[in-house]
Formats: C-alpha cells, structure tokens, sequence
C-alpha cells in the first residue's frame, strides 16, 4: 500500500467496488503470490549483500535485518537507514523502514506508525513503543485481534498488564509467544537467506562451546571445508560470514572482507577470529557456518620455494585485510589521479590494491604536496590583470614574495551544470606558484581573469603549500 492509494482512502481488503468509488480511474490486476514472494525473495538477496549476513523475507510485503555489528559500516544506523530507504524507493517500491531492539517490535513499528522517514526505537524503549500499539501488531490471527478488541483489549499496554492465565486457556500459547518475543523475553532468531550457489560449510558440535581457543579452532575447521569448496570452483572469497547458533536458539553473524580473492586457510581463519570478541556466546554455541558471500575467479599460483630462494615480498594483502576489518573498509583507501581540470577533483580515492588507472599528472604542472579543501581567502597586492602577488596576508600572518611563476589559467568544467559544482564555484582561477622571502612555497589562485568582471569578483584565495 503506497501513499498514494492512502491519500486516496484505498485500504487493504478494501472491495474492488468501494475502491473504485474512491478512483474510477482504478487499474485492477490479479494478485500473484508466488511473484511477489519470489520478488522478495530477490529483494532479500540484494539486501543480504549489501547491509548484513542476516537477512530472510517477512513475508507477504516485508524482510527481516539483522544490522548488529553492520551501522558502523555506514557511520551509523541513520545513514544506513537513509541509503536503504534511497535504493529501495528509487527502484519503484515503497517502503517503511524501522529498527528496535527485537523484531517483533520493529516488525510493529514499520508497519503501524509510517511515517515516510527511518523510524528509530532507542535500546530499552521497546516497552514503551510497544505499550501504544494495536494489539493487531503482534502477528497474531486477525480473528484473534477482533475477539480482544470486543472483549476491551484495544492496546498492547492493556494485554501486558491483564493476567495471563485466562487469555491463554482461551486464545492458546501463540498470542504470548509472540507478546514475549516483541518484548525481548523470548528469542526470535533469523533464519537468513541465501542464493543455493554461495559455497558455504556447516558444523554442528556435540556439546555447546563458548571460550575463544574452542571458537577458533572451529573456525579453523570451516576455513579447511570452504577453501575445498573454494579450489574446486576455482575462485576465491572476497567477503565471509561467520554465522553462530546458540543454545537459546539466538543467531549471531560476523562479516569480514578481503582485499583480493583468497583461500588462503591461516589467513581467512586470522581474519574472523579477530572478530571473536564481539560475539556473545551466552549459555553456549551449538552450531556455526560459514557462507563465502562474495567470490571472484582465482587462478592457481604457485607458491614460492624457500630453497628456490624466492623472495615473496611483504603480504600486502594480509596487512590491508587485517586494517580494513578491523576499522572499516571505507576508512582504509590510497590516492589516484582523476581526469579532471579543477584541481580539487584531480585525487580520488580507490581501493588500496586496485590497478592504477589511466589518468596521470603532467609532470609540468606541479600540484602541492597539501592541498586546503576549501580554499581559504587571502588578503593580496597585486597588479592585474596578470601580475603575480607582491605580498599576502593568510591567517593574519605577513608574506613577502620573493618570486612568483604564473599565471596558469584553469577554466570550469562544461559537462557539469554551470560549469562547475555548487560547493566549488570558481569557473575562471589564475594560478601562482610563489615563493616568500622565508622560503616556503605557496599556491595562490584568483577568482576571475582579471579583467572581466563576470568571470569573477577578484578575490584570492591560497589552495595549497608545497612540500
């Protein structure tokens, strides 16, 4: 139900006749379970690969994500939210987004309070959300609801606080299940979905484990069955998770990454028992799996003899593995040159194995070594329209120059609208590298030609310092 229909008065299990007294202009199609849960389906997928290792369809119109341990990937719940709402509504689907503390409380908030934007229950409010809603939000049977709203049951508040004993005899164990699972009291795990072609390994173990040496000799153990599975496929992972089933029924996962395919054993198994202390294992584990989530085509290798006296070299990627799992994949990245006439989108940032691209600097353009984003003003003497700086004032400091070389001329971008970036408004600069009379070696720049007013107000600014 999108927004639109709700503008328009049009409800669930609304009659075709009283829709179309609503829209005469109404579309009716047949319903199709099977595509629909099949378009879930797809939908789960795309999800699991991009927010977190669990995630499994609600169905018929909703999915379950478990983001535990996933925000920080994206600086936070919020901007993971948005990113999710942004991708799902611009493929043409509406959507309610909602994250609390237990599913049955997100699943109820998502769908009885829409409110068009991410809707955030803070640790230890669940109760309190919950307290105002429907009883109908529990996923209980729809004649069930309609029987504790004639008996006087309009809010969950009113059914915690009721005894028990009789609205069990008369509605059974489902409507207190899933009171208590909403509520945090009874666990709710995720069965997580996945495509029937990701390798992944399973070991179930004869009595619960729960001290890190135990974990990591059982990661140890997977990491040996997927890189079986992994050789004889013929590609390596890019991305594992670790999933742990506990005693209480509670489902736990950790994700970790790599820098280029492998199946390297010793490395992938260092990698995810790094991740062991954020995991609960509460009254025990009782099962693990690994799934390799993401795999590229690895060729074989041949691994250099010490009595050939092969020299490997430092295992770069074993280094860029260990920092990027450990602070963020997003915070690890080197410097590339991009094609571009405006300095200030000239660097990019890329992966740190990734192969260097085509773009270069022309050795007879020298840039700074550091390079000030924004800009900063400067006050400056100068003769226009083409005579370089005599003297500036930068953070209220005196420069003299000594020698100046200049100008170089950097004109806006056309392909861009306006010619330039709205944060970056500088379509005509006339670049000066100077040198001051203490030594140091700036780079100042002008806004405007010098001559014609329109190309811009003649103001200076430094952009950068050389080394």
């Amino acid at each position: 139900m999108d927004e639109e229909a709700r503008r328009l008065g049009i409800a669930v299990g609304m009659t075709v006749t009283r829709a179309r007294s609503l829209a005469p202009d109404l579309d009716v199609v047949d319903a199709d379970p099977e595509g629909d849960l099949e378009g879930l389906r797809r939908l789960a997928l795309w999800a699991g690969k991009r927010y977190s290792p669990i995630v499994a369809p609600d169905p018929s119109d909703g999915l379950w994500i478990d983001i535990t341990g996933c925000a920080h990937l994206f600086e936070g719940e919020v901007p993971l939210l948005k990113d999710m709402m942004r991708r799902v509504s611009g493929s043409g689907l509406a959507c309610q987004v909602a994250v609390a503390d237990t599913p049955g409380c997100a699943h109820a908030v998502a769908r009885f309070v829409p409110s068009g934007r991410p809707n955030i229950i803070e640790p230890g409010a669940t109760r309190a959300a919950l307290s105002i809603m429907p009883v109908s939000a529990l996923r209980i049977e729809p004649g069930a609801a309609s029987e504790l709203r004639r008996m006087g049951f309009e809010r969950i508040e009113q059914l915690i606080a009721a005894p028990r004993a009789p609205l069990a005899k008369r509605f059974g164990r489902q409507l207190y299940k899933r009171l208590d699972q909403a509520l945090g009291q009874v666990p709710e795990p995720i069965d997580p979905i996945y495509r029937a072609s990701l390798p992944r390994v399973r070991r179930s173990l004869l009595e619960p484990i729960g001290t890190a040496d135990a974990i990591a000799q059982v990661i140890a153990d997977l990491c040996t069955d997927l890189a079986r599975l992994l050789l004889r496929a013929g590609t390596g992972a890019r991305r594992l998770d670790l999933h742990f089933e506990r005693v209480d029924g509670a489902r736990l996962a950790v994700r970790v990454g790599t820098a280029s395919p492998s199946r390297d054993v010793r490395h992938l198994a260092k990698l995810l028992s790094q991740k062991i202390e954020t995991i609960d294992p509460g009254m025990g584990i009782e099962a693990m799996a690994l799934v390799a989530s993401l795999t590229q085509p690895m060729a074989a290798a041949q691994v250099g003899s010490v009595l050939a006296g092969e020299d490997r070299g430092p295992d770069l990627t074993a280094i860029v593995d260990a920092l990027a799992n450990r602070f963020g994949a997003r915070s690890l990245y080197r410097s590339a040159p991009r094609a571009s006439s405006m300095p200030e989108r000239e660097v990019g940032h890329v992966a740190p194995l990734s192969s260097a691209g085509g773009a270069g600097w022309a050795d007879d353009l020298p840039r700074p070594a550091r390079m000030l984003v924004p800009p900063e003003p400067v006050d400056v003497m100068a003769m226009l329209p083409d005579h370089p700086p005599a003297m500036f004032v930068w953070r209220g400091r005196r420069h003299r120059i000594a020698q100046a070389d200049g100008p170089e001329r950097l004109h806006g971008e056309w392909w861009r609208e306006g010619g330039h970036e709205a944060d970056t408004p500088y379509a005509v600069r006339d670049y000066f590298q100077v040198e001051t009379s203490s030594g140091a070696r700036y780079w100042l720049f002008r806004m405007g030609d010098g001559e014609q007013a329109s190309t811009g107000p003649m103001r200076w600014f430094i952009h950068g310092a050389f080394a």
